[in-house]
């Protein structure tokens, strides 16, 4: 809609969460050509940071098929971290909370803690090396 182009048009990046859900990744190639159109015609700056699944339950053969075909078509841009369905990310809003305030403890809030690492280290400046042939400095 009118909102989701404004949004993007605004934006410098965009992080797509994916439930882990058949229908969800119809979403998500309606949701990538509008991102393509847009970068074209309203903001070439325009990045995909990346997909993080969420609401993935192992237990569930489908989530792990979404998460095969998810990651067979974009290789590099699915998060190694997964999100699992977790009751206690469900409470927290209920109880005003953020997840990782209401129970750092549960899967799900370790999950997004493990999620804010990775992301993080996508931007955390590369150590730089002596070269061989660089003089040496005192």
């Amino acid at each position: 809609g009118l909102m989701t182009v404004n949004a993007l048009t605004a934006a410098d990046s965009v992080l797509i969460p994916l439930q882990s859900e058949y229908y969800a990744m119809e979403g998500l190639s309606q949701l990538v050509k509008t991102t393509g159109l847009i970068k074209k015609k309203l903001n070439p700056a325009l990045e995909r940071e990346g997909i993080l699944l969420t609401m993935f339950d192992k237990r569930n053969n489908l989530s792990g098929q979404v998460e095969a075909q998810i990651r067979e078509h974009f290789p590099n841009d699915v998060f190694k971290t997964v999100i699992p369905r977790n009751v206690r990310l469900s409470e927290a809003p209920s109880h005003g909370m953020p997840a990782i305030v209401y129970d750092k403890s549960s899967s799900g809030s370790q999950a997004y803690w493990e999620f804010s690492q990775e992301l993080l280290a996508r931007y955390r400046p590369k150590p730089k090396t002596k070269r061989a042939d660089a003089p040496l400095t005192h």
